[in-house]
């Protein structure tokens, strides 16, 4: 079942390897991450945006532990197998590779791909990391946010729906 799923690497240096085989066959890589806890239509399209503009899509997903750090618990709602393999299923993502620090800085600079794509929600000299990004002559892309699409948002409706 595998050869339906795109990578999920068993760490940096496994993606790093991939990541230099993409450069070597002059693919333009791109980056981009999040929790993406409880997939929903904005993730897709978002993921969508990101991969229209390379030819590879590299997702860094957040560890369990950095997402209860970042969003507080119950979360995540499901745990790191589940998202990567939700993730690896999707047809604009190419490989997905695992973080557990809060924010990707290291994962970044270790995979220093062509292009980091973040949503419009963010600017850009907020980011720390687009300033990585641009030390190697990377680019910083600001896809379209979506409101009305959000993780938490969804999870309050249903919790309001069933109380």
């Amino acid at each position: 079942m595998s050869e339906f799923f795109a990578h999920i690497f068993a760490g940096v240096e496994q993606a790093r390897t991939w990541r230099e085989e993409q450069r070597a066959a002059g693919r333009r890589v791109v980056f981009t991450n999040g929790c993406f806890d409880v997939l929903h239509a904005g993730h897709v399209m978002y993921l969508a945006w990101a991969r229209k503009h390379g030819d590879a899509l590299i997702v860094g997903l957040n560890g369990d532990e950095s997402v209860r750090a970042l969003k507080g618990a119950p979360r995540p709602i499901n745990p790191y197998e589940d998202r990567a393999h939700v993730l690896a299923g999707l047809r604009s993502v190419d490989g997905v590779v695992r973080f557990d620090e809060l924010t990707p800085e290291r994962l970044i600079e270790a995979l220093k791909p062509d292009a980091i794509v973040k949503s419009a929600q963010y600017r850009e000299e907020d980011l720390p990391e687009a300033e990585i990004v641009r030390a190697y002559g990377g680019e910083v892309l600001l896809a379209p946010h979506l409101d009305g699409h959000s993780t938490s948002e969804i999870l309050r409706r249903g919790a309001e729906r069933t109380s």
